[in-house]
This record gives structure tokens, C-alpha cells and sequence, in this order.
């Protein structure tokens, strides 16, 4: 498996606009509507880069849904707004494909959104390099978090290591958000494998 580091876009970034297909209903949502879902008023917005088949999203998709039901909220009424992107080459890998996409979200009981982004356009947008790779905004649409979920690795060819997946980073960076609090400035990339490019 190949080892990717987040690009670490920088903070400020104002969340690029996207309208992509929600794979588990099959209709299309716009970013304006994943933030304004409901009458709940949202104070920040967590964009996730994922697929179905990369070790490193594996070892942390449970996690991923503890967070979807703690800030999202089961019936999607949470403080934090939440969309999971896939990007990856669906010709060059099938098991990301809408079908398995649907499969992974439904077995885990992801209640946020899970988009597929199939010209790699919103991943380029949002300077996404790895999955998973996070994007954490404020209730302005400002990057205020990127990086890494937690200090978690999975242990393959030599690499990784026996932390516990507690999303501690994450969780701390949000937390502040939903306090009006601008989270740490010391954040570290995520790492994970690449985004799998088209061939130009």
C-alpha cells in the first residue's frame, strides 16, 4: 500500500462549491444543501475523502461513523455538517464504484452523505491527495482543520503502529468549532493511500 501525505492546504481556504450523487440514495446534493439539511443551525462543515478499498480508511471507517452519529447526528440534526467523497478512478478501481460505495456506508451505518466524485474535480478543488484526507471548516466555510484523524496507523509492510483509533485530533478540532473556537494551529497531515489519479 502506498503511503500519501495530506498537501495541507491552506487555512482560510473557503470550501469550494460542489453538486455530486449521494451514492446510498441516488440523487444529487450540492454542498449549500448538505449545510442547510434541516432546521438546525450548523456550525462548521467536515468534508471527507474516502474510498472502500484503501487500508488506511478500513482501519478508520468505524471511527468515521462514531463521528457521523456524534457531530452529524443519526437523523442528520448535529452541529457539524458532514459529507464523505470518493475520487478515486472507478475504470481503474472497480471496488470503489458507487455499488461497493453504497455496500461499505450501509454496513458501518454512515449517516452522513456519501458522494462520488467521477471527473476528480471537487478532490483537485479541496487539494485532497490521500484517503482519508480531512477538511474541517467553520460555520464561514473556512478551513480551520486539516490533517489527521489521530496518531493511529495500520500495521502493514513494515509501517504503522498499535495506537487506538480515538479520531482525538479531529474530535478536538471540531469540538472548538462548535465552541466558536479556532482550533490549534499545529496539525498534522493525514496520511493514507493516493488518490487514484486518471491517466491525462
Amino acid at each position: 500500500m502506498s503511503r500519501t501525505e495530506s498537501t495541507m492546504a491552506p487555512l482560510g481556504l473557503v470550501a469550494p462549491a460542489f453538486r455530486l450523487q449521494n451514492v446510498i440514495t441516488g440523487t444529487n446534493l450540492s454542498l449549500d444543501e448538505i449545510v442547510n439539511a434541516g432546521s438546525v443551525k450548523r456550525l462548521g462543515l467536515l468534508v471527507m475523502f474516502v474510498c472502500v478499498h484503501c487500508p488506511y480508511v478500513k482501519h478508520v471507517e468505524a471511527e468515521l461513523a462514531r463521528i457521523g452519529h456524534d457531530y452529524y447526528g443519526a437523523a442528520g440534526d448535529g452541529p457539524i455538517a458532514v459529507a464523505a467523497i470518493q475520487s478515486n478512478d472507478i475504470d481503474q478501481y472497480p471496488e470503489d464504484a458507487p455499488g461497493p460505495m453504497r455496500e461499505q456506508a450501509l454496513r458501518l451505518g454512515w449517516p452522513f452523505p456519501y458522494l462520488l466524485d467521477s471527473t476528480q474535480e471537487v478532490a483537485r478543488a479541496y487539494h485532497a491527495a490521500c484517503t482519508p484526507d480531512f477538511f474541517l471548516f467553520d460555520a464561514h466555510r473556512r478551513l480551520v482543520y486539516r490533517g489527521q484523524l489521530d496518531d493511529s496507523r495500520p500495521r502493514r509492510n513494515g509501517f504503522g503502529n498499535d495506537e487506538p483509533v480515538t479520531g482525538k485530533d479531529l474530535r478536538a478540532a471540531m469540538e472548538a468549532v462548535i465552541a466558536g473556537l479556532q482550533p490549534s494551529n499545529e496539525q498534522r497531515s493525514s496520511i493514507g493511500c493516493n488518490i487514484k489519479w486518471k491517466a491525462c
